[in-house]
């Protein structure tokens, strides 16, 4: 009835190092995204700095009618060309949004790369605390089967009523099916790793991977957060967008220079002339109106963000400086169970312990390795809390 498992030999590919798909990160697609972004708000900057295109215009008149003026050939000929002038700074203000929208592009790019790490380094370690979860089923159902085993032994023998043999029997049917759960959370932690990282030979095993990495030390900086610094970006630009709006009120000036040819004297002459729209009826009001809310609500993100930065930076430190004591009592807590398991079986083969306290030393060993794992995730989560918030990739200095 009682049967020993074996582990299965697929999963015998490891994933690459965090290091090396840190490195290939620009490949994903939010970072993807983002550089294209960036590089979209840089190519309007240029375009920013180009000037309008002239408008050339050919008019013919005083043609194709009656008396003289019938045919072509005593027909005025004018040719004009035209050239917006740009006039109030309207170009450098136009300069001027382009180039905060482009450096806000950049900052957002920065973010999504800080963000798409960190998100890497989760999935990186949940994959691996999945593996280790699935490894520490596999003993505690090893272990249920010895105990087990030695429980049936001792019914035979008629030191043990067979109550202890069927709960035992139970207690290793409840160890396989916690192992077979282990194993389809650690398929689904691989294959979210392998998406994420876009394996090209889908990965089953981590070798060093970072729950036992040591946490970088929090750097001891008064720099903006890099989603303040991209508020901040956002505060600039709509701050611009309220001087090209006002500049956009005023007159578009046109200036003209041509040359006519008068059909009937054979003659010709210059032309000269400026062009502008009279501001009785549009005023652009509505559009300044609404840039100006636009920057209140730039300047209300960035206090907001520096709110928030300074609440989530001492927290995550809170988190993560807890976390390591975390896991230095989880392996205390790991190291005592093992101890206290391994008397708890001297003493039930030499009958002095009963199967109870057995069963619950074995429980307690189950439940302290997996609170060990627990600790670690933890303190990868607190690290890509921090290292979001420094501007960097989690785990950086230590690869």
């Amino acid at each position: 009835m009682l049967t020993g498992m074996t582990a299965g030999s697929a999963w015998a590919d490891p994933a690459p190092s965090y290091a090396d798909l840190l490195a290939r990160l620009d490949q994903t697609p939010a970072v993807t995204e983002a550089h294209a972004l960036s590089d979209a708000a840089e190519a309007r900057v240029r375009q920013a700095r180009t000037r309008p295109n002239p408008a050339l215009s050919i008019d013919l008149e005083n043609v194709a009618g009656s008396g003289p003026y019938s045919g072509f050939d005593s027909g005025d000929l004018s040719l004009s060309l035209s050239q917006n002038l740009e006039l109030w700074g309207r170009r450098s203000a136009r300069i001027g949004v382009a180039r905060a929208d482009a450096e806000t592009a950049a900052l957002r790019r920065d973010l999504s790369t800080i963000d798409t790490a960190g998100r890497l380094a989760l999935i990186y370690a949940e994959a691996e605390a999945a593996q280790r979860r699935a490894a520490l089923a596999e003993d505690a159902l090893t272990l249920a089967l010895a105990d087990a085993r030695a429980a049936l032994a001792m019914v035979e023998e008629g030191r043990e009523p067979l109550l202890r043999g069927i709960q035992a029997e139970s207690e290793a049917a409840a160890a396989r099916a916690s192992l077979d759960e282990a194993k389809a959370e650690r398929e689904a932690a691989f294959a979210r790793l392998n998406a994420v990282a876009m394996l090209s030979v889908p990965a089953t095993s981590i070798g060093s991977g970072l729950l036992d990495m040591p946490t970088a030390p929090a750097a001891l900086t008064d720099q903006d957060t890099t989603a303040i610094r991209v508020a901040k970006a956002e505060a600039t630009a709509s701050e611009r967008r309220i001087t090209a709006e006002q500049i956009n009120s005023r007159p578009d000036v046109t200036a003209s220079v041509g040359v006519t040819r008068y059909g009937q004297e054979d003659q010709t002459a210059l032309t000269f002339g400026l062009s502008l729209p009279l501001p009785l009826f549009d005023r652009n009001r509505g559009n300044i109106d609404a840039a100006r809310a636009e920057h209140r609500a730039a300047e209300a993100r960035v206090l907001q963000a520096r709110q928030d930065a300074g609440a989530d930076r001492a927290a995550a430190m809170a988190r993560l400086s807890s976390s390591g004591s975390r896991v230095s009592a989880a392996d205390a807590g790991v190291a005592a169970a093992e101890e206290a398991y391994r008397l708890s079986r001297i003493g039930a083969e030499a009958g002095r312990i009963s199967q109870l306290e057995l069963r619950t030393g074995r429980a307690t060993l189950i439940n302290a390795r997996s609170a060990a794992v627990d600790a670690r995730l933890a303190r990868v989560r607190a690290e890509i809390d921090l290292a979001r918030l420094e501007g960097r990739a989690p785990f950086e200095g230590n690869r």
